[in-house]
């Protein structure tokens, strides 16, 4: 198994990168800290531990929001020393050790709402708070060395094993999340006793334990938190897609500790059923609004997609499982995808706005909100967007693996890797290794997406075959400069034939991203008159608005209304959408009929 080389290990010095996490780093954590204080989000620990006056505040997961930001914060910690930030979440964490019970329970809505009904609804979220718990304080253990938060975090877990486990309680958590956090709690402290509880926590599902709001609700049942069959047993993606997703993620975790094959079996299953039946083009899982969820194979609408933001992030931890477990290219063609349209669409360029919902197709009614009653999609950006840094590079033994193009350097005692790169706008790359007496071989994703490239080793041209897990491999020394060029073309995509609201229709994908038509920039068309004719050129425009590059058609035989407009066709990269004037968006568009296409 591949090592993930961490984030705070990695400096993002990259064109496109930077300039939006400076952005981030200044608004998105301090947008959501303050939107926790304005909701009463931190005032009920406040209130739950006696410091305060009041009552319970929202809804029954609330305390979540406030661990995922206290993360993220704990992360930008670990990326740039800040003592007001520090000392910041030091009171907050003071707030949430007040209010944990002598027992070590901890979940403010119960203690200060229902306090005789704990434990009772496997739905309510206590042990998926717990979990984002318990990762906010490993991410702040790990930035600051302080241990306040990480006993309160192991004082909960002791709570739980006084309640659950084998010859005790059954458990269903209704929403995963505890699972794969204990995976990361063992690692952190080496308690076996962790590892042993998230296994079993994963293996109480698909036994009829599940008791609650979701298996009494009719069109949800026992699915909706993929409680219906034991995971070993799993075929295919059913149910809410996060909650999937994170039990994706700890099933690849406790594969990679234990061996057992038949987890690795069932995650194969439900891989090839996601990839193939269940993603959108953006890398958005989960189609419907009726469960947040998977529907069946090829149920992919496109103005009612659901495609949350938080499920897209999902997608993102479970192929980076997979792919540091399998070393195989095609998971981290898959973050590449999410990343750069299924995440980034979720949130605004100046970082002050968010997407829950990513449909790819709008009449106009669909915007970003400043914050929700249910936030978890911001609280989660919140987390990931500091920690992106950590899908870049694998290690295994001397083997250096690139994962993701993104310009970086990366420094450690045996080692300094500098990369330059043009992504996502071109294929360029450049990796200059300096003071190696670490690595003798170097391992670069090609893309899938990448018809061509070239490549040179010191400015020597080398020929190489990608292996059959889609990289390419060179010998590097204690110096080397590797240049890479990925041909990255105009690429018209058709979906499968099943996916009945594609038909007949084409999108468009330039490198890693995914391209769409928004009104601002097509103001002559109207929604139901975006079509694209089969004959027509292009060419690449550069938007200051949006920092982006578009894409213009020129076409050449222009459907029968518009003939004598002969007006161009714009298209925007996905993520960038409704950052300016409100209207409609499409990623699929008609196509009038032959399949030709004329490049400038």
């Amino acid at each position: 198994m591949n090592k993930s080389i961490e984030f705070n290990k990695v400096q993002i010095k990259d064109d496109f990168w930077s300039e939006k996490l400076n952005v981030w780093k200044k608004t998105l954590i301090r947008t959501c800290l303050d939107k926790c204080y304005e909701t009463g989000r931190i005032d009920n620990f406040k209130i739950a531990g006696g410091l305060m006056e009041g009552s319970f505040t929202g809804i029954y997961f609330n305390d979540s929001d406030v661990y995922k930001i206290l993360e993220g914060a704990a992360y930008l910690l670990q990326l740039e020393k800040d003592e007001q930030l520090e000392a910041e979440i030091d009171q907050i964490i003071s707030y949430i050790e007040a209010a944990q019970e002598d027992d070590g329970y901890l979940c403010t809505y119960y203690t200060l709402v229902e306090p005789q009904n704990k434990w009772t609804d496997m739905e309510k979220h206590e042990m998926y708070c717990g979990g984002h718990l318990i990762e906010a304080a490993i991410a702040y253990y790990q930035a600051t060395g302080k241990e306040q938060f990480l006993a309160v975090a192991e004082k909960l877990v002791a709570h739980y094993l006084t309640i659950f486990g084998e010859d005790k309680r059954n458990w269903v958590e209704g929403h995963q999340e505890i699972e794969l956090a204990l995976v990361k709690l063992y690692r952190v402290t080496g308690k076996e006793q962790y590892l042993k509880f998230a296994k079993w926590l994963l293996e109480q599902r698909g036994h009829g334990h599940g008791v609650g709001m979701i298996w009494s609700k009719e069109h949800w049942g026992p699915a909706y938190c993929q409680d219906d069959v034991v995971v070993t047993d799993i075929e295919k993606a059913v149910g809410h897609a996060v909650r999937a997703a994170y039990m994706y993620t700890a099933m690849v975790d406790i594969f990679a500790i234990e061996g057992d094959e038949s987890y690795l079996n069932a995650l194969n299953r439900v891989w090839e059923d996601i990839h193939h039946t269940k993603m959108y083009i953006t890398g958005g899982i989960g189609s419907s609004r009726h469960n947040e969820g998977f529907q069946d194979s090829y149920f992919l609408p496109n103005e009612s997609a659901y495609a949350e933001t938080c499920a897209a992030i999902g997608n993102v931890f479970f192929n980076h499982q997979m792919n540091l477990l399998t070393k195989d290219a095609k998971y981290a063609d898959v973050i590449e995808r999410s990343i750069y349209n299924g995440i980034l669409s979720g949130i605004s360029l100046d970082g002050l706005k968010f997407f829950y919902v990513n449909p790819l197709a709008s009449v106009g009614d669909h915007h970003r909100k400043e914050w929700f009653d249910c936030s978890c999609c911001p609280s989660n950006l919140a987390r990931f967007l500091p920690s992106i840094g950590g899908y870049i590079f694998a290690k295994e033994e001397s083997t250096l693996v690139i994962n993701q193009y993104i310009g970086c350097t990366y420094e450690d005692e045996n080692c300094v890797v500098e990369m330059q790169s043009g992504f996502p706008w071109d294929g360029n790359v450049i990796v200059k290794i300096r003071q190696n007496t670490q690595f003798n071989q170097l391992k670069l994703r090609v893309p899938a997406w990448a018809s061509e490239f070239t490549l040179s080793k010191n400015d020597v041209d080398v020929t190489v075959v990608p292996d059959d897990t889609g990289y390419i491999s060179i010998a590097i020394g204690a110096e080397s400069s590797v240049q890479l060029t990925f041909d990255a073309p105009l690429r018209k995509m058709k979906c499968h034939e099943k996916v009945k609201p594609n038909q007949g229709k084409v999108a468009f994908e330039k490198g890693p991203l995914v391209y769409c038509a928004e009104k601002v920039d097509n103001k002559e068309y109207y929604y139901d008159e975006l079509q694209v004719g089969y004959d027509y050129t292009y060419r690449k425009t550069w938007n200051e608005a949006i920092g982006a590059e578009c894409i213009t058609l020129h076409q050449r035989n222009l459907p029968h209304w518009n003939i004598q407009k002969k007006v161009p066709l714009t298209l925007v990269p996905y993520f960038a959408w409704d950052n300016r004037e409100p209207g409609f968006m499409k990623v699929w568009l008609d196509e009038k009929e032959a399949d030709s296409l004329y490049y400038d």
